[in-house]
């Protein structure tokens, strides 16, 4: 739980390019906050710009935490999230200054708020060995073979993943070879909260869909200007495994096709577009499944951060 004279934290989730990011900092500069990310994307050191992380002028208006601090060669997990996240309050807790947690990554505000289930620490040498096979069969065959694989070992928790999503997958067949009980079970089970759900502030940014797309696009158009290509070449030159989550960011496998000559630039940034938008759609799914009860701020009421802003300072 967050310290007892700690100011109760401010919690702003929203689909991508709503507008969270702006809101976050206008609190912050307004009440002496820190503004800690909860984007699952932007904690890559080598994707500020694809990510969309705050700039370095955002970043001495106010305290940021958790942006550009993980290696692409890493994959981060909920469960080191919640503990970095622990740490910053514990740091700032002294101080006065209040959380701001804001991003579009739905499962971190879950796991601050409901707590993590407590699923046993996989023993390396299992973790090895299913990783290696589940990658193996993914290159000898294809990843719907490794789902199958989850089918046969864990049907529950394979109806609950995507046919594609071999990191998931690989992820629920080693919690079952380790434990012998579905990682589904184990989810089920409630850990312990890090945010008290009654006195956090938590907020839900609306817009229409087709008003975020267009966004977005006008976005991605700057990034590009901005050097998103130059990320990418950066990123493909340490070679690393497109299974990481780093690989899988926005942007990045339409761009690494272009700039392998598998595809023209145009393609590219289009195809970037296309699935950006269809993140969209899966996010603003998740927001209506999970987050319905938070306050909702309408894209009207955006236009005007400073009135949201004296609301909330005011309490």
């Amino acid at each position: 739980m967050t310290h007892p004279t700690q100011p109760p934290p401010i919690l702003i989730a929203g689909a991508t390019a709503s507008g969270k990011s702006a809101l976050a900092l206008a609190l912050a500069e307004a009440c002496g906050g820190v503004v800690i990310n909860a984007d699952s994307m932007q904690v890559y050191t080598e994707l500020p710009i694809l990510t969309a992380q705050p700039t370095a002028d955002e970043q001495t208006r106010a305290p940021h935490r958790l942006y550009g601090h993980v290696p692409a060669r890493e994959a981060y997990s909920t469960g080191r999230y919640v503990e970095d996240v622990r740490a910053v309050l514990a740091e700032i807790a002294t101080t006065g200054q209040r959380p701001i947690i804001v991003g579009g990554t739905g499962l971190y505000f879950k796991a601050l708020l409901e707590g993590l289930s407590p699923v046993p620490p996989i023993p390396p040498e299992i973790r090895a060995r299913v990783r290696a096979e589940c990658a193996d069969l993914a290159h000898r065959v294809d990843r719907y073979a490794v789902f199958q694989l989850l089918c046969e070992r864990d049907n529950a928790m394979a109806s609950r993943l995507e046919v594609n999503d071999l990191q998931r997958i690989t992820r629920a067949l080693e919690v079952m070879e380790a434990t012998g009980k579905s990682l589904n079970e184990w989810q089920c089970e409630q850990g312990t909260p890090l945010l008290d759900a009654t006195t956090a502030i938590k907020l839900r940014i609306d817009r229409p869909r087709a008003e975020l797309r267009a966004r977005c696009d006008q976005r991605f158009n700057q990034m590009m200007a901005s050097g998103a290509l130059d990320e990418v070449r950066s990123l493909l030159n340490q070679n690393l495994s497109t299974e990481l989550p780093a690989m899988r960011a926005l942007g990045v496998a339409p761009l690494a096709a272009f700039l392998r000559g598998g595809t023209t630039r145009e393609v590219a940034i289009t195809q970037a577009k296309l699935a950006t938008g269809q993140y969209i759609k899966r996010q603003e799914t998740w927001l209506k499944r999970n987050m319905i009860s938070w306050n909702g701020i309408r894209a009207q009421q955006m236009d005007n951060l400073q009135t949201i802003v004296d609301a909330i300072v005011r309490g």
